[in-house]
């Protein structure tokens, strides 16, 4: 029978290999072959406690998957990383959380509810920081150990193990060999262009993905008349965006102007329809209107309230007759 936590975990390792390509595929190389073994041991094995939060895991001092806690390269700030079990591959932990959420395993509840990813993470990221902050500091040519140390973070020398980064850092870094040892100074045209590549490459991910990137959200089953595409631009933005969520902000700026990104519009290509704008000039009439006086709609209104004996009665001809009320009034009296 296999364990509550082990069927969680491939659960979460089905979801993350269906729904976590885009970031597998733009910050880091394949998925190593030891990933089950990580999901198993590393994603939800330690949802063991009642007490103890995912976010707050210890190291383990054994030779397994180690989460631990790294700068953020774009902040600055602690971040919850993963490294595999031979300590060769990065993993970026994110955790979606819900107010009211818990897992429910065998016979018992997990009050944390939390759920994590765990993505493929390109270890230069970090490093980068460390050279950025180096060139600030000291402005020359140092060796890698002296670069990458942090007292608050002492796992970061961990990133230097991964597989493949020291063949990588000509990438960002300018190198010297003095002897048998090499020295490393940061480089920001080097950076600019690593970085241009790493945009081109998201752009490619979200086109061959289907994902939309415009500023309009369209359903898949609407159809409109006007065809709506995400041009060049769409896509270069929104690569440029994810890529600057992984660098200094003075960086992001600088490659900003690199790709030669334009400013945003103010108004948008379709604005929404107005209602006309009524004009300041003066409206003449086209008709006469003073054909309509006030005598003629009185006469016109009584007129229309009369009944047909009365319009009959109307017509006679009155000369010589004495209106009916001089029957009922006094006589006159004699003159003397």
């Amino acid at each position: 029978m296999i364990e509550p936590r082990k069927q969680i975990s491939r659960l979460l390792l089905e979801f993350y290999i269906n729904f976590s390509f885009l970031g597998s595929r733009l910050l880091a190389g394949p998925v190593q072959s030891d990933l089950y073994n990580l999901a198993e041991l590393a994603m939800i094995s330690e949802l063991k406690s009642h007490k103890e939060s995912v976010t707050e895991l210890p190291k383990k001092p054994g030779g397994g998957p180690l989460f631990t806690r790294l700068r953020n390269p774009c902040t600055g700030d602690a971040a919850l990383y993963l490294f595999n079990s031979s300590a060769q591959q990065l993993f970026e932990v994110k955790a979606f959380h819900e107010e009211y959420h818990s897992w429910f395993i065998g016979q018992s509840v997990q009050q944390d509810g939390r759920l994590l990813f765990a993505t493929p993470m390109d270890p230069l990221f970090l490093i980068l920081w460390y050279l950025i902050t180096a060139e600030k500091e000291q402005g020359k040519f140092q060796p890698l150990n002296q670069v990458v140390v942090d007292p608050e973070f002492p796992s970061c020398t961990m990133l230097l193990q991964c597989a493949g980064v020291k063949q990588l850092l000509h990438h960002i870094t300018e190198e010297k060999e003095i002897g048998h040892q090499k020295f490393y100074k940061y480089n920001q045209e080097k950076t600019l262009r690593w970085l241009k590549k790493k945009v081109n490459q998201t752009v490619k991910v979200l086109k061959g993905s289907n994902i939309c990137v415009g500023r309009r959200v369209q359903s898949a089953t609407f159809i409109s008349s006007k065809q709506i595409t995400d041009a060049e631009e769409d896509y270069l933005r929104y690569a440029y965006g994810l890529i600057s969520e992984y660098i200094p902000e003075d960086l992001s700026v600088e490659l900003s102007k690199y790709l030669q990104l334009p400013e945003l519009a103010s108004s948008s290509a379709e604005p929404p329809l107005k209602k006309k704008k009524l004009s300041d000039v003066p409206v003449e009439a086209d008709e006469d209107y003073t054909k309509f006086n006030s005598n003629d709609m009185k006469n016109k209104k009584t007129n229309s309230k009369m009944s047909a004996a009365q319009k009959a009665l109307a017509k006679v001809d009155k000369s010589g007759m004495k209106s009916i009320s001089t029957f009922f009034s006094s006589k006159p009296k004699a003159k003397k």
